[in-house]
């Protein structure tokens, strides 16, 4: 499991591995409508969509796939989301991607932003890969504004899961040129 970021931290989140207690927190985010807007699938009642999800996360913690870490809010202790590295097959290739979801509440709160930087800085630290990527639905302006907070650029346009999505870019070359000093600040 060397793609996650367990017990990593920045100034505002802990990172851990997610749990199966953490269902009922992020089962919100399954009953929210607007959290499923960017992806165009059939999508299963919200209780069957949060355990898919959390089926996903153990099969790619105990397949060395990468995986999502839970987010804590260090201030108050809650589950705020989830982000991490994980492994994915884009048009036939393996790519590593750092992949993020919060719970509505904490939206345009820079939390998204905070926890895909600190992804980006440890795939990078460690050598995991020479480029990292992030899938976004052509439609999410959010997700869209996070990955260009990160340093990232659209590489290209695909089908991923019959839905037309950007990939956006950022090479190990590139992060050296922006990587911050660290000092913990991931704004």
């Amino acid at each position: 499991m060397k793609y996650l970021l367990e017990n990593q931290e920045t100034e505002r989140i802990i990172f851990r591995k997610i749990e199966k207690s953490d269902f009922n927190d992020w089962f919100e985010f399954h009953k929210n409508p607007i959290t499923s807007q960017y992806w165009i699938s059939e999508l299963e009642s919200p209780e069957i969509e949060c355990e898919n999800w959390y089926e996903k996360q153990f099969h790619r913690y105990q397949n060395d796939l990468g995986g999502m870490n839970t987010l804590i809010e260090k201030e108050t202790g809650k589950l705020i989301g989830h982000c991490g590295l994980l492994v994915q097959n884009v048009d036939g290739k393996i790519e590593l991607e750092i992949g993020y979801s919060l719970l509505p509440k904490f939206w345009n709160k820079g939390y998204a932003t905070e926890s895909a930087k600190k992804c980006r800085d440890f795939a990078f630290e460690n050598k995991f890969s020479d480029s990292l990527i992030s899938i976004i639905s052509l439609t999410n302006k959010p997700s869209e504004s996070v990955a260009l907070k990160n340093g990232m650029h659209v590489s290209k346009v695909t089908d991923y899961r019959n839905n037309k999505v950007n990939i956006f870019r950022i090479y190990e070359y590139e992060w050296n040129k922006i990587k911050p000093v660290y000092n913990n600040t991931y704004k």
